[in-house]
């Protein structure tokens, strides 16, 4: 297999087996000082003493301030998340994340969480690691109706983005279509903010625009789109992009960014501003997906650069979303790009969420969703898709002790920990990072999650998200 096919495999975080192979999760060596302490002798305590310790414990401390969550379930009543809309406040991108890519608790919370930001916080738009041509023909059929959901989701979610082709996504996204229906003067709205895939129809939205406001244009841009609109599906398109020679890929890279350029010259004014912009930004994302795949996909050692630019790109396209239209937004994601600080620092020097949180201050907010025991689904070292299942965490890991807080699931704000919590949150802690492929490198990372998130929902127990395809 070569390099590159493995890497696409492992587009979505962490690198998997791409660059070998850790212990999963749920066999995490005990951290020394665990070991250490079961190794001692047993001291004696008096009740007192003990009901002291157990008040300063961190799970005791945490779960002063945790709020309890009824369900995962989307539909019925939504008053028990009222605490975390406090915990919102003001901010206008909310990350959500996950502890693995396909578990189905983790899309129905974020289902949940987003239909209640949309009744009751005036959020407008829901952001997927999912490419940016994906996100214009689901908004499409969210707005107006346009095509069969089925087979866009069937078309779109191929290769490594097959993860969001689950019932539990297509359930949100018909509650989406059904919202819309019914409030047509204010709709929510849907957006693909990676770079993966450029699909035709951006190109078929710059040249529709330079047709009817820059017919001179029509000829250059024709030009410098030779070779990239895709005639085939997605997943056939990427592979054979990235055997291209990388000189090839390179000249297509910068034969993109001209085209951006072009577009640029001359400024939209007055009512042509608007389409002015969105055609600079579809030709933003052509160029996106160009540079990315300019990388040398073969070579290790440039993993950091193609990961730092991905990363970087998604929150640019989230910010300008959020900045072009004023859409509050649900930013869906792994846990490790919504982080403010990277989980794995040797392969992501900086994530989404730290250029997010750089770029938008306190209007971003970072949620991770943590998890005791499940299953899930991961693509397996043959490179198939294979449902496993972890147990009980490890004593020593984030996930060991947030178990312990007195609710089953429950949600918890880490800017406002009680000081017996800070500094429990303020030491790394090995968590569950699961990404595409299981097991992987990165699976459990060591993060401080009082740098990493704002807040934590957490779910004791998962199980593997229904695939439709």
């Amino acid at each position: 297999m070569n390099t590159y096919r493995a890497l696409i495999a492992a587009l979505l975080v962490p690198l998997g087996a791409t660059l070998g192979v850790a212990p999963a999760a749920s066999a995490v060596t005990l951290p020394a000082q665990v070991a250490a302490s079961a190794a001692a002798p047993a001291v004696s305590v008096s009740p007192e003493e003990a009901a002291a310790a157990a008040f300063r414990s961190p799970e005791a401390a945490l779960g002063r301030v945790a709020h309890p969550l009824r369900t995962t379930d989307p539909r019925g009543g939504l008053a028990d998340l009222r605490p975390f809309g406090r915990m919102v406040g003001d901010a206008r991108v909310v990350g959500l994340g996950e502890a693995t890519h396909s578990s189905h608790e983790f899309f129905t919370v974020k289902h949940r969480v987003f239909r209640y930001l949309v009744e009751e916080k005036g959020f407008r738009a829901f952001a997927l690691e999912a490419p940016w041509s994906t996100g214009l023909r689901l908004d499409a059929y969210l707005l107006r109706g346009e095509g069969d959901l089925k087979q866009i989701m069937d078309e779109e979610f191929q290769g490594t983005y097959r993860w969001w082709n689950n019932a539990e996504y297509r359930d949100l996204l018909q509650w989406m279509r059904a919202y819309n229906v019914e409030h047509p003067k204010d709709p929510v709205r849907f957006v693909g903010d990676d770079g993966g895939f450029a699909g035709a129809g951006l190109y078929d939205k710059v040249s529709a625009y330079a047709a009817e406001a820059r017919p001179e244009l029509t000829p250059r841009l024709t030009e410098l789109y030779r070779g990239l609109r895709p005639t085939t599906d997605a997943e056939t398109y990427v592979n054979d992009y990235l055997s291209k020679p990388m000189a090839e890929r390179k000249e297509l890279a910068e034969r993109a960014g001209r085209a951006v350029d072009l577009l640029k010259q001359r400024p939209g004014t007055g009512a042509d501003a608007e389409a002015h912009a969105w055609a600079v930004q579809h030709a933003t994302a052509i160029h996106q997906m160009t540079t990315m795949f300019a990388f040398d996909w073969d070579d290790p050692q440039a993993i950091p650069d193609i990961m730092l630019y991905r990363d970087r790109i998604m929150a640019e396209n989230v910010a300008w979303w959020q900045q072009r239209t004023g859409d509050k937004i649900v930013l869906a994601a792994h846990n490790g790009h919504i982080a403010l600080r990277t989980y794995v620092p040797g392969a992501y020097p900086k994530v989404q969420g730290g250029f997010l949180r750089e770029r938008l201050g306190g209007d971003y907010l970072s949620v991770g969703l943590t998890f005791d025991r499940g299953s899930f689904n991961a693509f397996g070292q043959d490179g198939g898709v294979h449902r496993f299942t972890v147990g009980s965490s490890a004593p020593g890991t984030a996930e060991h002790t947030l178990d312990r807080v007195r609710y089953r699931d429950f949600v918890v704000d880490l800017r406002n920990a009680p000081a017996a919590a800070r500094a429990w949150l303020a030491a790394p802690r090995t968590v569950k990072n699961i990404g595409a492929t299981y097991p992987g490198i990165a699976d459990a990372p060591q993060i401080r999650l009082a740098e990493s998130h704002d807040v934590v929902i957490h779910l004791q127990r998962v199980e593997a998200a229904r695939m439709l395809k």
